[in-house]
């Protein structure tokens, strides 16, 4: 991967739309050798797929809520028993398995207070194996927005937006 492809996934994260006539001319390339590459970087995965960022306001998810849990025992079956139950849970945007004080991290998305109040009492402290659940409301997200190549945290490549959401 040289500088030409960190371009191409830097324009491709902000302007998944964009088309190859378009993303060629930001990266300094013809067409044929930038559609070539962008091919190259999907068929390798370092591409894995496009997807339209939502507004989650717009579609009733206004409050994001990141959830720490515990499981009583780790046991592979208990864990696979979570595991298949949380992945089925639409509420839930993400789902990481971590270490330190809790075993998963959720991200989740629902309408409002009282929303994540019934989720939460009636679906994720239900869910097979789980000792505690430690919530943190977001009040605010911060996301890196790229102003070119990509470069590490805190470069002078990449800038901070503030806003109750991230959009593209």
């Amino acid at each position: 991967m040289d500088d030409i492809d960190r371009s191409i996934l830097a324009t491709l994260e902000k302007h998944g739309r964009i088309s190859n006539d378009e993303l060629a001319a930001r990266v300094g390339l013809s067409p044929s050798p930038c559609l070539r590459r962008v091919r190259r970087l999907e068929q390798t995965g370092v591409i894995r797929g496009y997807q339209a960022l939502v507004d989650p306001a717009a579609v009733g998810r206004g409050l994001r809520v990141f959830a720490g849990v515990r499981l009583i025992r780790h046991a592979r079956a208990d864990v696979v028993a979570f595991e298949r139950a949380v992945i089925r849970l639409p509420e839930i945007i993400h789902t990481h398995h971590i270490t330190g004080n809790y075993d998963y991290l959720l991200q989740v998305e629902v309408a409002d207070l009282p929303a994540y109040e019934d989720f939460h009492a009636n679906r994720l402290a239900t869910l097979p194996s789980v000792a505690a659940v430690t919530s943190y409301v977001t009040m605010k997200t911060l996301s890196p927005v790229q102003t070119g190549a990509a470069g590490p945290p805190g470069s002078a490549r990449r800038r901070l937006r503030i806003g109750a959401w991230a959009k593209g």
